[in-house]
């Protein structure tokens, strides 16, 4: 059980990696100082605060907001430091009150990566005070343990710094204060009971995603930093890419407005505005997320149900896991009992611990139901609404399909779901332009019934995929700003690619036989050295006239057949350097069929996202450790609509040229 502290009391930590949470009924000013072994701060870069959110080991939030996670990692701070100080402040904005005496007594609490509490102190007794030092985490013995200390200052921030030996503690007050006015406009609201709060339980800090991401995964998924760190979107190349967060706008007038149905309180998702008071639930509303745009709303909107749903079933498995972990440890007591082992008084206690682990599970599935069908909720409105580069195939908006004028910020690459939420979807988004490749894996994947596929099928299968999504990446863009190639050495491909060859929307024919991806890796390749040399020397315009600088999907079909080393190493350059310069890849491959160059293409594999063609459990969060579900978005059977999307494409080619 999470202990429940008081003032001056401490307690061991059980990790180094940590998010402390501070929720109070109005916005408040979260921060940290990092002290050495005398308790001093000896310089201003020893405070993380809202114009400086980010130091080794620990991040805050750039605005005032009711609610905070704080992420700290302490295996990551400088070894000079021996106490991290958090403190919160009321900030000296109009309308803010004066004294966290007229509050409600704010909480802090200090939760695992998992989302589960190790501590919380609640506050209290606060009277004239407008900056506190909530909590703080100190090393001892080479352990790192938490203490309440709930220490208020009359006199603000300034007497808070000053108190703890920082020089120029009014300067650097006056700097917090200036940051925090600058991030007004987006301070979160309070949670309420009457909006849509989630009350689902893990983090998504991490790297980390983004951990995650996946950290070399997302999914292998990625987790950048914090979210509200991050520049707005500015369409340029230079956008971050493949991420897996959605990242914040800086724009205060994109808000939603006040008043928006749906209560976003997590804390990649910020509002305005509290939400109107409402006597029930509130229905939810597609794009209720910042963003500078409809379109960048919605991304968030959908980053942040993935990241709800991970949460909620985080929470769900860890009180699975609990309730089995206490039911084994009461059924061991009545074991350890000679008293109760034997007879009835035994059966009796066997019964109640399984009645109690039920219970618990039960009560969790409630929790997580609720969860779901809020989920639900969103997804049945936000799928009608996302645009066609983030649309299911099956969706009406590709019906009134028109050529875009700009790039989208990202496309949709398939769905995600967990064992607990089918049949829940959540769409899989990458930003563009995309910073990895792509990996179609036609090995054999086992079916749900335990079985292999067909493997001609498979490869088959693998190959439309491929060709689906470079449509998809097509269709996105605005006309002759993106071209498809294709290398098929064995020309086994042709009717797969059929719906990209009769269409005409491919840069050339698919390359056949050794000449055929000679030629294609060769040209790639000079145009990534040309235009490689020309940024890094700031010669743009010395390119050579005519050079297509539009950006190129390179489909590689059956890899490594008909590949020498020569051109191997060609490939792996591509995959390495394109990215940067607008030459993207997607490899349609078995990673068996490469077994014969050993460990040389393990540095390719890693370096592209893996998709499968049929659903496959193997993409990985970085936060809590889920594995996600991933399905192709497939074609119905039947539709035309591939071909009208792709015919449309050919007309804007041939209308541009």
């Amino acid at each position: 059980m999470a202990a429940e502290l008081t003032r001056g009391q401490n307690h061991p930590l059980p990790h180094n990696r940590i998010e402390i949470r501070i929720s109070a009924e109005v916005p408040v000013t979260a921060g940290a100082t990092l002290a050495d072994d005398t308790g001093l701060v000896r310089d201003a870069g020893r405070v993380i605060h809202p114009g400086a959110p980010t130091l080794p080991g620990v991040e805050v939030s750039r605005q005032a907001a009711a609610e905070h996670r704080l992420a700290v990692d302490l295996d990551a701070l400088p070894e000079a430091v021996h106490r991290v100080s958090v403190l919160i402040a009321l900030p000296a904005t109009p309308g803010s009150p004066h004294r966290f005496g007229a509050l409600a007594a704010p909480r802090a609490a200090v939760t695992g990566l998992d989302g589960t509490e190790v501590a919380g102190y609640t506050l209290a007794g606060l009277d004239a005070e407008t900056a506190v030092v909530a909590l703080e985490l100190y090393r001892r013995q080479g352990a790192w343990k938490i203490r309440a200390v709930g220490q208020g200052y009359a006199d603000g921030l300034t007497a808070l710094l000053t108190d703890q030996g920082l020089p120029r503690a009014a300067e650097l007050a006056r700097e917090i204060e200036a940051a925090v006015a600058r991030g007004a406009a987006r301070a979160v609201p309070v949670p309420t009971d009457g909006g849509r709060t989630r009350r689902t339980a893990a983090p998504v800090g991490g790297p980390d995603p983004a951990g995650s991401t996946a950290a070399g995964s997302p999914y292998d998924v990625r987790a950048p930093g914090d979210a509200t760190d991050r520049p707005a979107r500015s369409g340029g190349p230079e956008a971050a890419n493949d991420d897996v967060r959605p990242a914040v706008s800086e724009d205060p007038a994109a808000a939603p407005s006040p008043g928006g149905p749906v209560d976003y309180t997590h804390p990649r998702r910020r509002q305005a505005a509290p939400p109107a008071p409402a006597a029930g639930p509130v229905p939810p509303v597609a794009g209720d997320a910042v963003g500078w745009s409809m379109e960048e709303r919605l991304y968030n909107q959908v980053w942040g149900m993935f990241e709800d749903l991970a949460r909620s079933t985080a929470a769900y498995r860890s009180a699975v896991d609990f309730a089995e972990s206490r039911m084994e440890k009461e059924l061991d007591q009545v074991l350890a009992d000679p008293r109760s082992r034997l007879g009835s008084a035994g059966d009796v206690a066997r019964e109640a611990a399984r009645a109690r682990r039920a219970q618990l599970v039960e009560q969790a599935r409630a929790v997580l139901d609720r969860d779901l069908a809020q989920l639900t909720a969103e997804s049945e409105v936000v799928e009608p609404a996302l645009p066609p580069a983030y649309a299911r195939w099956d969706t009406p908006v590709w019906h009134a399909y028109r050529v875009p004028t700009e790039p989208p910020m990202a496309v949709r690459l398939g769905d995600l779901h967990l064992p607990e939420s089918d049949p829940l979807r959540v769409p899989l988004l990458a930003r563009l332009p995309l910073e990895r490749g792509l990996w179609i894996d036609s090995g054999p994947v086992p079916t749900s019934d335990g079985g292999l596929p067909d493997t001609a099928e498979l490869r088959h299968l693998a190959l439309h995929t491929a060709v689906l999504l470079a449509a998809r990446l097509l269709a996105a863009h605005p006309a002759g700003e993106f071209g498809v190639q294709v290398i098929d050495p064995a020309g086994s491909g042709a009717l797969a690619l059929a719906p990209l060859t009769e269409a005409g929307v491919l840069a050339g024919p698919p390359a056949t036989g050794a000449a055929g991806v000679e030629d294609v890796l060769g040209r790639l390749t000079e145009r990534v050295d040309l235009v490689q040399m020309a940024v890094r020397g700031g010669a743009a315009d010395a390119l050579p006239p005519g050079l297509d600088l539009s950006r190129h999907l390179l489909i590689v079909n059956e890899f490594p057949h008909g590949f020498d080393d020569r051109a191997v190493t060609r490939l792996r350059y591509l995959a390495d350097e394109g990215p940067a310069v607008g030459v993207h890849l997607l490899l349609v491959a078995d990673r068996e069929d490469a077994a014969a160059y050993g460990p040389l293409l393990d540095p390719l594999w890693r370096s592209l996202m893996r998709l499968t063609p049929v659903p496959d459990d193997h993409l990985a969060d970085p936060w809590v450790g889920h594995a996600w579900t991933y399905e192709p978005c497939l074609v119905p059977t039947g539709s035309l609509v591939l071909q009208e999307v792709l015919r449309q494409v050919a007309i804007a080619r041939t209308k541009r040229l």
